[in-house]
């Protein structure tokens, strides 16, 4: 049986992950949170991607909610496989404003870094 190696630019992203850094992590009222999901859709060339999202839930929680449906990116209920936490610890916790920059710029660093397939992010 074939065993997939998973995508060949992992260490490329963490690398772009961790030019990222939050000021307000772990002040006071830091209680959010941005997350990324690894996904796989196997109808892709590439069948590899990456979900970016920000929430005020512990991410391993908000994953379950997209599994199950609630509040859900299609992408993450339907291709979602597992978080990938090390992506966005030295972030983590955040205020609530800096979650929903670092959202986005984290999606844009993905997508600089030559991951082809980036959603969420806004």
């Amino acid at each position: 049986m074939f065993h997939d190696p998973g995508p060949r630019w992992m260490d490329a992203a963490a690398a772009a992950a961790r030019t990222l850094q939050a000021t307000t992590r772990r002040t006071r009222r830091a209680g959010h949170s941005v997350y990324v999901v690894l996904l796989k859709d196997p109808r892709r060339d590439d069948p590899w991607g990456l979900y970016v999202g920000q929430t005020s839930r512990d991410p391993d929680v908000r994953f379950d909610q997209h599994k199950a449906g609630y509040k859900a990116s299609g992408a993450v209920r339907r291709f979602g496989v597992r978080l990938l936490p090390d992506l966005t610890a030295h972030l983590n916790p955040m205020r609530a404003w800096e979650a929903l920059d670092l959202e986005a710029a984290l999606a844009e660093a993905l997508n600089a870094a030559g991951v082809p397939w980036v959603e969420g992010g806004h």
